[in-house]
């Protein structure tokens, strides 16, 4: 009977007219066969990949820009084009994409590369020399370029640079095989934090991807709802509205697309045929809401424990940095951590504020100096449901009941 019920459910579903002919076109992840207004940054990257295809090693090349700019389905893009080239020719050319956020060490990403030409390396478990030379003797066994795509390389950096320093050199220990690095960024200060020994090598072709503006979004929307969606289903104004909305937030593509998609979602899921305004509204705010509980439970431990201080302060508008640094302090003391120091703290409240969780402001208070006023800028029941989540930190709402309970007041500040 239960098992009717559901078969039911589903069948109902089906019967909704969807409004989706292809989501997958509207996700990030999708490279398109065509990508509206990259068309130089695309053969500036074929003008420099082109010597691949007479046998020579192509420069490495360092893109920069926002997220959403097209940085990655360009690189994906023209790599695709040149392997179908290369193979209509006769050479030997592989491009390879690896995700630096993901894929993070030097190990696993030379295993992985190992593992990707038939080499079967653990992926944990040998020395990382040994996977290197193995990695080595696999691709020099057959003449070949290999380009290896390295997205937010800047992340991977953070956790050393060593394999972009056995990559970059790698090259000098080969006698058949060739390898290229492309590097993809969103900071635009990442070279000066490497090694000057990798600097000169990595960044000898660099290009630049603009923000996007809305006319260009509009384009790019209309491209990709037009093989994504059923036709006639979207509102005049869906969008252009959704373009505005990524436009505001930095010319962000991803973000646009992202929008497009929810919006049908939730048209869908309240069984309308018609996509309209009023539901790209909802997903924007479905979107930021989602958005601040990624960035909230990705927060380092003590990043949680000083926006907890601050919301935990019973609404207070204006907090000094130093009543947010007590109430920290008691924060540590009950969850048994070792405290930062105040000035590390101050860090760590302007790195909340950048992300856009909380505001500071620099106030002059006369003959008692200049002091920054901190506030709360997302809900302070999300901030507290995610952090409190976090099994290290769940004692501090105990703690913070127990403390008003005995001294009558929401937190010793």
């Amino acid at each position: 009977m239960e098992a009717e019920m559901l078969g039911a459910i589903f069948t109902g579903l089906l019967e909704v007219k969807p409004v989706f002919k292809d989501k997958e076109v509207l996700r990030s992840t999708y490279t398109p066969d065509h990508l509206p207004h990259r068309e130089d940054q695309i053969k500036a990257m074929a003008y420099i990949l082109v010597s691949a295809l007479r046998g020579e090693t192509p420069s490495n090349i360092m893109i920069y820009g926002k997220t959403g700019t097209g940085k990655t389905a360009c690189a994906n893009f023209v790599g695709r084009q040149l392997e179908q080239v290369a193979a209509e020719q006769g050479y030997k050319c592989s491009v390879v994409y690896i995700n630096g956020g993901i894929i993070d060490t030097q190990y696993r990403i030379i295993a992985y590369l190992a593992r990707l030409f038939d080499k079967d390396v653990p992926m944990t478990g040998w020395p990382t020399d040994q996977v290197y030379a193995e990695f080595k003797a696999t691709i020099d066994e057959n003449e070949q370029i290999i380009i290896v795509i390295l997205d937010e390389i800047d992340r991977l950096v953070k956790k050393g640079d060593e394999v972009l320093y056995n990559l970059l050199r790698i090259n000098s220990d080969l006698k058949r095989a060739k390898i290229s690095i492309i590097g993809i960024s969103n900071n635009l200060q990442f070279r000066e934090f490497l090694d000057p020994r990798i600097k000169s090598s990595l960044g000898e072709e660099e290009l630049l991807f603009p923000p996007y503006d809305a006319t260009q979004l509009v384009d790019i929307l209309g491209e990709r709802a037009e093989i994504g969606f059923e036709q006639g289903v979207l509102g005049d104004s869906v969008i252009p509205l959704c373009a505005a909305f990524a436009a505001n937030e930095h010319g962000d593509a991803r973000r646009a697309l992202d929008l497009l998609r929810v919006a049908g979602e939730i048209a869908e899921r309240s069984g309308k045929a018609n996509v309209e305004e009023e539901h790209v509204r909802q997903a924007q705010t479905k979107i930021e809401s989602d958005r601040i509980k990624e960035i909230l439970a990705t927060l380092p431990t003590h990043s949680k424990l000083v926006l907890y201080s601050v919301m935990s302060t019973g609404g207070k508008p204006h907090l000094t940095t130093g009543e947010v640094y007590r109430a920290y302090l008691n924060c540590c003391r009950a969850t048994g951590m070792s405290p930062l120091t105040q000035r590390r703290v101050t860090d760590l409240i302007s790195e909340l504020d950048m992300l856009g969780i909380i505001s500071t402001k620099i106030v002059n208070k006369g003959r008692y100096g200049r002091t920054k006023e901190i506030s709360m800028m997302v809900p302070q029941n999300v901030v507290r449901s995610i952090i409190t989540s976090d099994l290290r930190l769940k004692v501090l709402d105990s703690y913070t009941q127990s403390r008003q309970r005995t001294l009558g007041e929401e937190w010793d500040v």
